[in-house]
């Protein structure tokens, strides 16, 4: 059970510093690196290895794909029949979709690099491509990635769509994850949505919890600097502008009450909140 738990997060993970390593020295490098994440730990490797797993490395993978899809699947009951996976990286929904997401049309966008070396691995792994799942390869970061999206033969901006941006926000400039829900607003219908997850105000702060400063530091060795972070009125104001408007948001301590409590209560030795100064947020075009 702990190697299926961590495998999964490891093909989640945005981390892309962690997958040119095998599944052994991964697993190694981690419990070697307990000291790190856990200074007083004490315990032994394969303890150790779970500790990473359960606090550092699976909250955050794991608490954006349930809140991403329990939210896509409620879209799907009121017409969205597209799905968009913003920086997609290594995300495994389109390879394990559920019967209910099978009307759907998955597009996949994320920078060039990324996007040919998943297709790679999914190629040299002899997987077969469901037929709605559709490749965008587009920086955000550059002027005119929309066309892409606008001009590919599958898509449809009439379609009421549902957008996935998960752990895209810490690594975009203020001004350019405006400009793509800017994007997303002008090319989809009303009732369209986007899932986000977001730093809160105080993530780069002394005030961040222990966990996250980890990160920071793990994400600045990876050359994925975290660049902004963002109070409630911020996210609010920034998606109102844009025509959207927040139907459901959960701080850390409502994510962990409504996701992880199942879990936690059939494994107590084993408990996981949700990832410390880490927002979650479905907003809907109005």
């Amino acid at each position: 059970m702990l190697f299926k738990i961590i495998l999964l997060v490891l093909l989640l993970c945005p981390l892309s510093a962690f997958l040119p390593l095998t599944l052994h020295n991964e697993f190694k490098s981690m419990s070697d690196g307990i000291n790190f994440f856990n200074p007083a730990f004490t315990g032994n490797s394969q303890e150790a290895l779970r500790w990473v797993v359960d606090n550092q490395l699976s909250p955050s993978p794991l608490g954006r794909s349930v809140f991403a899809e329990k939210s896509l699947e409620r879209a799907i009951k009121i017409g969205a029949r597209q799905y968009l996976i913003f920086g997609a990286g290594y995300d495994t929904f389109a390879y394990r979709q559920p019967s209910w997401a099978n009307a759907l049309e998955i597009f996949e966008i994320d920078h060039p690099a990324t996007a040919y070396d998943k297709q790679a691995r999914l190629k040299n792994a002899k997987y077969v491509i469901p037929d709605n799942i559709h490749y965008i390869e587009a920086d955000f970061t550059e002027d005119y990635w929309q066309e892409k999206l606008l001009n590919h033969e599958a898509f449809d901006r009439r379609k009421i769509s549902c957008c996935a941006i998960l752990g895209v926000a810490y690594y975009l400039s203020k001004q350019t994850f405006e400009a793509l829900i800017s994007v997303i607003s002008s090319a989809l219908p009303k009732e369209s949505c986007v899932i986000f997850d977001y730093p809160d105000e105080n993530s780069y702060t002394e005030k961040a919890g222990h966990r996250t400063k980890r990160q920071s530091l793990l994400a600045g060795a990876a050359n994925e600097k975290m660049l902004a972070s963002y109070s409630y009125a911020e996210i609010e104001k920034l998606l109102s502008a844009h025509d959207f408007l927040i139907y459901e948001h959960l701080n850390p301590q409502k994510m962990t009450e409504e996701y992880f409590e199942s879990y936690n209560k059939a494994n107590p030795s084993h408990r996981m909140t949700a990832f410390d100064n880490v927002n979650y947020c479905l907003a809907v075009r109005k």
